[in-house]
């Protein structure tokens, strides 16, 4: 038989999962011990709720209600006996307010080896505050931070609904995935709070990111080593860093991203709008067919940029030249504001220069002044109004 296009699958799961006429057997936190009140860690009643759930031959509902209810770390793991659960949540998630307890944990809630789970509504808070103040005191002796929620090696998702407030790391991550849907999701912390990028997405393939409005530290959005067939539409970002493909070329040996559709989207205040980023080093990756669409800037520092020459702390990459081969990205239809004289930016690996560039239609402005573009080892054509003035 042949496989159901992507929306009809994940409406498929989210309906059976979700539908009275499949009798989904139901499994309420409450019952296995949890709290409402935030004061009584309910990571036990979660866990024992789950394993009934994935034990379940048929589909199965675990529901949260409303209330606040303090969670350490939480472990969903599979393979589960069926392709159908739903986690619908009414209440909101808590993290432990110790930042140390979960701090050297690489996640706060990880779902490992699922299929078919959706996840519907609720709020985590991450309460991430305390770890980014030790961070930004320079003392040192800080954990790395927790991931508030990530999907590893798992197929079929569905995240619709949620909000994540104040992470201590990394807000969503989807790892090792195939068939992610992410729809109507909130991400929010401080502007100044340190690598607490929205939603990071690796390894993985068919994901799609639609209605979120995301403002946090770091990049909105992330796209790492291994993505491929990626589409994001109808997200506004900001504060953040933008949209990024990247960094990429960390590793010598990499995978590399292609396929990736980034349309409707608004930048409001970001630090960048649409970017590029890999490591200024030898590397076997790449980043090709690219499309950004339809995109606003609203005061934005470096609206359109690609950046091969990162180079942190300007360690273990002085002297060399990005190995990652850039080609065929397309800019179509970007307009708005730059905060900074150079919009557009593309400062390529001088042994492997960006190729295939396309600028249609482009308008942006600094100042209600013209503003200005460079490009270095960048290959490409402008068609349209392009402004500023094309360097291709």
């Amino acid at each position: 038989m042949a496989s159901l296009p992507l929306p009809i699958t994940i409406l498929f799961i989210i309906f059976f999962a979700s539908s009275p006429s499949a009798r989904a057997a139901q499994f309420s936190v409450l019952s296995y011990g949890a709290k409402p009140g935030g004061r009584t860690d309910s990571a036990k009643a979660f866990a024992a709720a789950w394993s009934q759930a994935c034990a379940s031959t048929g589909p199965a509902t675990i529901y949260v209600p409303k209330g606040s209810f303090s969670l350490g770390q939480v472990k969903f793991q599979g393979p589960c006996k069926n392709n159908a659960i739903l986690v619908r949540i009414d209440g909101t998630l808590v993290a432990p307010s110790d930042y140390k307890v979960i701090g050297s944990a690489e996640n706060w809630l990880i779902f490992e080896h699922v299929n078919g789970v959706t996840l519907s509504g609720g709020i985590l808070d991450g309460q991430g505050t305390g770890l980014w103040s030790c961070k930004k005191s320079g003392k040192g002796g800080c954990p790395r931070g927790a991931t508030s929620l990530e999907f590893t090696n798992s197929k079929n998702i569905a995240i619709t609904g949620l909000t994540s407030l104040n992470s201590q790391m990394f807000h969503i991550v989807i790892n090792g995935c195939q068939n992610v849907k992410v729809q109507g999701v909130k991400v929010s912390a401080d502007g100044n709070s340190p690598n607490t990028d929205g939603i990071h997405v690796q390894l993985s393939t068919a994901v799609t990111i639609l209605n979120s409005r995301i403002g946090t530290g770091d990049d909105c959005v992330s796209i790492g080593p291994g993505t491929s067939n990626l589409w994001i539409e109808n997200v506004a970002c900001g504060p953040g860093h933008g949209i990024s493909i990247g960094s990429l070329g960390k590793e010598s040996q990499e995978a590399g991203v292609q396929d990736v559709t980034v349309k409707t989207t608004t930048f409001t205040g970001t630090q960048n709008g649409l970017r590029i980023k890999t490591w200024g080093r030898p590397s076997t990756g790449f980043a090709r067919n690219i499309l950004f669409q339809h995109a606003v800037m609203n005061n934005v520092k470096n609206p359109i940029l690609i950046d091969q020459n990162y180079c942190p702390g300007e360690k273990n990459c002085p002297g060399q030249v990005s190995g990652v081969k850039v080609s065929d990205v397309t800019y179509q239809d970007i307009h708005g504001t730059s905060a900074t004289e150079l919009a557009v930016k593309f400062d390529c690996s001088k042994k492997y220069p960006c190729t295939g560039i396309k600028l249609l239609d482009v308008k942006l402005t600094y100042d209600n002044k013209p503003a200005e573009a460079l490009c270095s080892h960048a290959g490409g054509v402008a068609s349209g109004t392009v402004k500023p003035t094309s360097c291709l």
